[in-house]
């Protein structure tokens, strides 16, 4: 059946328990939105997807965010509800934007069916629903249902809006895990571990806060976490986003009895702890390895967490403290944290929150590192300080009219991510105008691979790929496309980190397509189909260009069709003919090579559930 998908992700649902004995448990399924149904899948590494639920659209009464104080069980913790015929199902997003994007997509949807005239805004647990305490499962609800209210299938994301204060009713307190120094007027300072009041999170990279002084302003979103016993990430033995093979090498080459980290295992809200040994083997002689033990959970009467059932404690530092002095059932007690870099404070969307516009005295040129789609590239430091060292991208005088320059750039100013090259402000006070990212220092990941061809394992070739593909499914959430994913458009940093970069050419779409005018140009080898056919983008159009730049990392650089021209490449790909399976490749990451080629694009897996196959390959 050929459908439109309208929104897919992976989410975690609450068991429906349609029957009285049904057990109540919380599954990640993958759901997809489409103009028929929403459906929802089990996911297992290596094996095709399996329907494990839908619910037709016709028969859905009420849609609406959860509102509750009660423990969330699940790692997800942002409920929202979907009533259907005479039952409830409560599904939970990872972040507000997430749930946001669901609740008004499917709104939108079902605003013309036969709605209820109120609903239950709580969940209903122990036999009664918890905002009007009824102990009927089927009791009218006791707040009106508004189905217009925030309906719109694809909202557009927060925009910064110096005027917009205190959206959020509540104060969060928060912890900073790395200083900040004002770099513009409404900027407030951070000193790390020190606690911040958070007033306003309307933007999702720049939130108000208030200090222990009273002064109020802006800080980066992505320098602080909120205050709880089990957020880990200001302790320097918690590692994120780190693979099991990743998590290997950095033990090994620490090369210290009881050295270790605590980092996210592949299911989400689950930790593993790797630590480094070298105990003696059977046969008596040093036998270096890690071991990886996976942190659980008791969930009766309250949550607790342990390594070894003996030792049970109530957070996850409490129970590393006590593993620092007691090995208690481990291969070692953990001796040695080790962490990724953690004195490297993260990239902010720009300098400041009221700046994306540099003056043009600001910027110090150190010398010509290489040249891109639209002109030279420099070094160059911001305000001559070498802690804010900057690639500076010319822009070649003819290749981008101001006016079109001034709106991509305000655009690009607001995309943030770890696995993105972090556009810093633009200079278009003097010709030639100029755009400030951040410096990568091992430069582009073509040349990086041809480089150093011979000397990578597929542990790291894989790392790479889930690298793009983290920062293209960020892309992908925000509705942009990027047009021209390649190994050549990414960079690489520090600890063989990629980044995705060059997407200074990408639209914002609210339908997740854009058609190009005739005669644009687009480089055939990496187009899907239907770009070389009709010159139609979207976000699946980069997943077939993900797939040749995953075919280029796991030749380490070779370029595809290396001895076929163009028109050669696309009388081939029309006949069906596909790239063959690069050596490095095991039989499964070729499977979903093949699947981003997938000839027509609603066919094609999405980036948020390519990133979920390369990472449970990543954990194998």
């Amino acid at each position: 059946m050929n459908r439109q998908i309208i929104l897919e992700e992976f989410l975690f649902k609450k068991s429906q328990q349609k029957r009285r004995t049904s057990p109540c448990n919380y599954k990640q399924r993958y759901f997809v939105l489409s103009k028929d149904e929403l459906a929802y899948f089990e996911h297992r590494p290596g094996k095709k997807p399996t329907l494990k639920g839908s619910i037709e659209l016709s028969r859905i009464k009420c849609v609406e965010i959860v509102r509750s104080d009660i423990l969330i069980p699940c790692s997800f913790k942002y409920p929202f509800q979907v009533v259907h015929d005479n039952y409830c199902l409560y599904v939970f997003a990872p972040d507000k934007d997430s749930r946001q994007r669901w609740v008004c997509a499917l709104k939108e949807e079902t605003k013309n069916n036969a709605l209820v005239h109120k609903y239950h805004p709580n969940f209903w647990v122990d036999g009664k629903w918890k905002c009007c305490l009824q102990t009927e499962k089927l009791a009218t609800g006791c707040i009106e249902y508004d189905p217009s209210k925030n309906a719109s299938k694809k909202p557009l994301p927060p925009t910064p809006d110096p005027q917009r204060r205190f959206s959020d009713p509540g104060e969060v307190v928060m912890v900073a895990l790395h200083d900040f120094v004002p770099q513009g007027t409404q900027d407030l300072a951070l000193y790390r571990n020190e606690e911040y009041i958070v007033t306003d999170q309307s933007d999702k990279n720049w939130w108000i806060a208030q200090d222990k002084n009273g002064d109020k302003g802006y800080i980066p979103s992505s320098y602080v976490i909120e205050k709880s016993p089990n957020n880990l990430e200001h302790y320097e033995w918690y590692n994120k986003d780190v693979t099991r093979a990743k998590a290997e090498q950095l033990l090994f080459k620490e090369d210290k009895e009881g050295a270790f980290m605590v980092r996210d295992s592949r299911h989400a809200g689950v930790y593993t702890v790797s630590v480094f040994t070298k105990a003696l083997g059977s046969n008596g002689e040093n036998n270096p390895k890690v071991k990886h033990y996976q942190i659980r959970e008791t969930t009766t009467p309250e949550i607790m967490y342990y390594l070894a059932e003996k030792y049970i404690f109530k957070s996850i530092p409490e129970l590393i403290n006590y593993h620092q002095h007691n090995a208690a059932g481990l291969i070692t007690r953990l001796r040695h944290s080790v962490s990724t870099g953690r004195e490297n404070a993260p990239r902010t969307a720009g300098f400041s929150s009221d700046m994306w516009e540099i003056e043009p005295s600001e910027l110090t040129f150190v010398e010509e590192v290489g040249s891109g789609q639209f002109g030279l590239v420099h070094l160059g430091y911001w305000r001559n300080n070498e802690n804010h060292k900057v690639a500076i991208k010319m822009i070649r005088e003819g290749a981008m009219s101001e006016e079109d320059f001034k709106e991509e750039a305000k655009v690009m100013t607001k995309l943030s991510h770890p696995k993105l090259v972090q556009l810093y402000g633009v200079c278009i006070q003097k010709v030639p105008m100029c755009l400030v990212f951040e410096f990568m220092e091992n430069g582009c990941l073509s040349d990086y691979l041809r480089n150093q061809r011979g000397s990578f394992s597929r542990e790291t070739l894989l790392g790479m790929c889930l690298d793009v593909c983290a920062g293209m499914a960020y892309l992908e959430s925000a509705y942009f496309i990027h047009r021209d994913l390649a190994a050549r458009n990414c960079l690489v940093g520090d600890n063989q980190v990629v980044k995705v970069s060059d997407f200074g050419m990408t639209r914002f779409v609210l339908d997740d397509q854009y058609t190009s005018s005739f005669g644009s140009k687009f480089p055939v080898k990496w187009s899907a189909p239907e770009v070389i056919q009709y010159n139609k983008f979207s976000s699946k159009s980069d997943v077939w260009s993900f797939g040749v730049l995953m075919w280029e990392v796991f030749n380490e650089g070779k370029i595809p069709y290396e001895n076929q021209s163009n028109g050669e490449v696309v009388e081939a790909i029309s006949s069906g003919l596909r790239l063959h399976k690069p050596k490095l490749a095991s039989d499964y990451i070729y499977q979903l090579m093949e699947w981003s080629w997938h000839e027509k694009p609603e066919h094609r897996p999405s980036f948020a559930l390519l990133f979920h196959e390369l990472a449970d390959q990543a954990e194998m």
